[in-house]
């Protein structure tokens, strides 16, 4: 099985369709990669499946599926996954990631629920992952994602999240500001759920900003810029692990692609600034 870790690099965004006019007339050097959620492209034709096509042979992409719901109960939907994979074979594509969380139960509900932290959900969910990891023959990226309750909980989350990903032997894709909203929702220290995963396995992380709805009460939109407590969680992770691939994740009220690139901008010097500490340290 191939170890996708690292098979890309530096930052990047999320590709949408209201950006991609700009971003084939004006393509940024600080952007390495981007990253797409399979559903929406699959079976795009024309003018967009055109400008996906040329930008695909140009550049790095990663996919972050939507609807696999890797924790329901309902049949694991193998022809979408068959699917993913000739698209990612198609367009030459890095890696398939999706949420360690479910999004169906006799029909989709549109909406990403948490998996009970027991002992029981583990193994249900291991097992789909490897089903999908066979049908791929890769390892995906599962994302640790935010929830507002913890049903039926019979362990923290990061252990559940840690034996889910040692039982299914898969990659992580890190999503920061999600430790940040369940670490002032569920009341842990941030840090310490960050020095507790396995390291070894982020394939790359997201970033991403989150609406307050009150002081011990944070939703995570991806409609907001990253706020700095969650800017130095990300230094904190290069520091515990080295710097990995990272992505500006922005889904709503998106500003002009002038402010996302002042984003990557933040991401690439956090980078950047590892690097130089790195090198001083190895000199």
């Amino acid at each position: 099985m191939v170890n996708n870790s690292y098979m890309i690099n530096g930052a990047g965004i999320g590709l949408r369709r209201s950006l991609i006019e700009q971003i084939v007339a004006e393509p940024s050097s600080n952007l390495a990669f981007y990253e797409i959620a399979p559903e929406n492209w699959i079976n795009i034709g024309g003018k967009y499946g055109k400008q996906f096509r040329a930008m695909t042979e140009r550049k790095d992409f990663v996919c972050h599926g939507l609807s696999l719901s890797l924790g329901s109960t309902d049949p694991l939907d193998e022809a979408f996954v068959h699917d993913v994979k000739r698209f990612l074979t198609e367009h030459r594509i890095k890696l398939y990631s999706e949420h360690l969380s479910y999004c169906s139960n006799n029909g989709h509900l549109y909406d990403l629920m948490p998996i009970p932290f027991t002992g029981e959900a583990v193994k249900h969910v291991s097992a789909r992952i490897k089903r999908v990891q066979d049908i791929l023959e890769q390892r995906i990226a599962i994302e640790n994602v935010s929830y507002y309750a913890a049903p039926s909980q019979e362990m923290s989350e990061i252990d559940f999240f840690n034996a889910v990903v040692a039982e299914a032997d898969c990659s992580i894709l890190l999503d920061i500001n999600n430790i940040y909203v369940n670490s002032v929702n569920h009341n842990y220290d941030a840090e310490a759920f960050l020095k507790a995963m396995p390291g070894h396995r982020i394939a790359y992380a997201h970033i991403a900003g989150h609406y307050v709805e009150a002081e011990d009460f944070l939703v995570d939109t991806h409609g907001a810029d990253v706020i700095d407590p969650v800017w130095k969680l990300l230094g904190k992770a290069y520091e515990l692990f080295g710097v990995f691939p990272t992505l500006l994740e922005r889904d709503f009220n998106l500003p002009p692609l002038a402010g996302l690139l002042k984003e990557v901008d933040t991401i690439l010097a956090i980078q950047n600034a590892w690097h130089s500490q790195h090198t001083r340290k190895t000199a």
